[in-house]
């Protein structure tokens, strides 16, 4: 190759490539030759082409998640989901809907429904646990539908305005807080969003675990006064 031909490079550049310099000696200090740092550097555009050819290989495996479970899921508009107070609460047809797709309850309390915190306390409380108020009053919630002691499906019970697990006994609330049983907290609760439409969209890839058992201090809805039977 001529001197023409020979590609640009800094002095410092040139002089680790030949074997002198600044550079050359600080290698050499630290007991590396040029083949060391040779290596090296094949070794990382390797590793760089290794990691671009494993995210080709997730990218296949795993596609576009769009209206599926993990994704955002468009679950209908406000008119699907009548509100209604926690005792007028019927699975499909008011306050409680079950949407199979997302895999979660869609919880719509009327405007006037009794709380028992106030103030500063119950706002704070309905963010802490992803309540999201509608311009018309009412309130939105989206509930997971696995039960947090071992994962069983929890169905709603309108013999009990509730939710009861039927594995082991696990009892919620009508907005998912924790009655009695052995789970360890409130059920998890997905991001619901409404749109400007008036679609009702369940972010499933978005999941609140860290609702607690609540206490005087934290519980928002009054425990249903039916009791619950196992079955």
């Amino acid at each position: 190759m001529s001197v023409q031909q020979m590609p640009k490079m800094t002095p410092q550049q040139y002089e680790v490539m030949t074997g002198g310099g600044a550079e050359a000696g600080e290698l050499a200090r630290r007991g590396l030759s040029r083949r060391q740092v040779l290596r090296r550097a094949v070794g990382g555009v390797l590793g760089l082409l290794g990691l671009e050819v494993a995210g080709g290989t997730l990218a296949m495996l795993y596609p576009n998640l769009a209206g599926q479970f993990g994704a955002d899921i468009v679950v209908g508009k406000r008119s699907d989901f009548p509100a209604a107070l926690p005792k007028q609460f019927i699975l499909g047809t008011a306050g409680v809907f079950y949407v199979q797709q997302a895999r979660a309850y869609i919880i719509h309390l009327a405007k006037d429904t009794p709380f028992l915190l106030k103030g500063v306390n119950l706002s704070n409380q309905l963010d802490s646990e992803w309540w999201v108020q509608d311009t018309d009053g009412s309130y939105w919630i989206a509930l997971y539908q696995k039960c947090v002691h071992l994962g069983c499906k929890v169905p709603y019970r309108d013999d009990c305005d509730s939710f009861k697990c039927p594995c082991h006994g696990s009892h919620y609330n009508v907005d998912g807080e924790y009655l009695d049983g052995p789970a360890p907290r409130s059920l998890d609760r997905f991001k619901l969003v409404i749109g400007s439409d008036g679609s009702i969209t369940v972010k499933t890839g978005t999941l609140n675990q860290h609702v607690q058992r609540p206490d005087s201090s934290t519980r928002i809805i009054p425990p249903p006064s039916i009791p619950c039977s196992a079955t």
